[in-house]
């Protein structure tokens, strides 16, 4: 039954995702912004609503940290194995040789986070217990160094505005109106999915005795990344790769910033304070996997290395499988 309950929870997610990958775009549209910044900012925030109320719901209903923290890193993880599949898909050449090369900012802030997180809970107790009532200070540490890199992506977009698109208007057909009203109903409908997926999961972990790190990164990993996943194939079809990959990119900050949040409604203490170390796995493999990213925007191979494959899709690709299978027995 738990897994009838699965597929209908990621039914739901999947379809909310395809309308916000649709509306999104339709925003991008009329307000003139560009898809990297809007995939950044706006698509990112509500395709990681379903971690946010995940973690919060794992970590404050269910009293399952590990779950929460698992999910955030585990999306992460998910989030950069989708741009692995982009690459197969795509069929000119490396997917990363396409989009901007100002995605590295925001990859580069997506590192930095994770690390500020991991860092604490490697050095222990006298970092991640360090609080302000219940909340952690390494929490709004992390929060507020969010908010800066989006204010400093804020600035240099405006500065150096992304070229003008010579695309033909494609929804001039559709109102502002029911874009926004289309938009915050599929943001509801992952709301209540995000919150389903939660105590599914943590089924899950009792009824066949996983540890809440492993079902975390993995199945309610990859059920909360399938708006990342429909936006960034939707993107693919469209020619819109930076909206894909700014999405991914802002989604993977997001999902680390969500640490905060999600300690605001965990009142037993520091949120970082309560987590396994196992969950240092996942933070070194999105590290490497960005890392890989950041070397395909940068170089911008005009081939793939194994013809179907990018070497940095193939690097994403073995770092996932190997940091689940460490995750599983571990």
């Amino acid at each position: 039954m738990v897994w009838l309950q699965l597929i209908v929870c990621f039914g739901i997610i999947l379809y909310a995702g395809t309308k916000l990958a649709r509306y999104g775009d339709a925003i991008s549209e009329k307000t003139g912004l560009g898809r990297l910044w809007i995939g950044m900012v706006l698509i990112a925030l509500v395709t990681s609503l379903p971690e946010m109320v995940t973690g919060i719901s794992s970590a404050a209903l269910v009293g399952q940290p590990d779950l929460a923290l698992g999910n955030f890193w585990g999306s992460c993880m998910f989030n950069l194995l989708i741009l692995a599949v982009l690459d197969i898909m795509h069929r000119g050449g490396p997917v990363l040789s396409v989009a901007s090369s100002r995605n590295v900012i925001p990859a580069y802030m997506g590192i930095g986070l994770v690390v500020i997180a991991g860092g604490g809970i490697l050095v222990g107790p006298g970092v991640t217990g360090a609080a302000i009532g219940w909340l952690g200070v390494l929490s709004i540490v992390i929060f507020a160094a969010y908010l800066l890199g989006i204010r400093e992506m804020f600035v240099f977009n405006k500065k150096y505005p992304e070229a003008a698109s010579e695309e033909p208007m494609q929804y001039s057909g559709i109102t502002g109106r029911r874009v926004a009203v289309g938009f915050g109903i599929a943001a509801l409908a992952i709301i209540g999915g995000g919150i389903w997926l939660s105590f599914i999961g943590d089924e899950i972990a009792v009824t066949y005795n996983l540890s809440a790190s492993f079902v975390g990164s993995l199945f309610l990993a990859v059920g909360t990344s399938l708006p990342e996943i429909v936006v960034a194939v939707t993107a693919l079809r469209i020619g819109a790769i930076d909206l894909a990959v700014g999405d991914i990119l802002g989604a993977n900050m997001l999902n680390t910033a969500n640490i905060f949040i999600t300690d605001i409604f965990y009142t037993q203490g520091p949120l970082l304070s309560h987590v396994s170390s196992s969950n240092l796995f996942a933070v070194a493999a999105v590290v490497l996997m960005t890392l890989s990213v950041i070397a395909g925007l940068k170089f911008k191979a005009k081939t793939k290395t194994f013809r179907f494959i990018s070497i940095n899709a193939a690097f994403i690709l073995l770092v996932y499988l190997s940091t689940s299978g460490i995750l599983f027995y571990y």
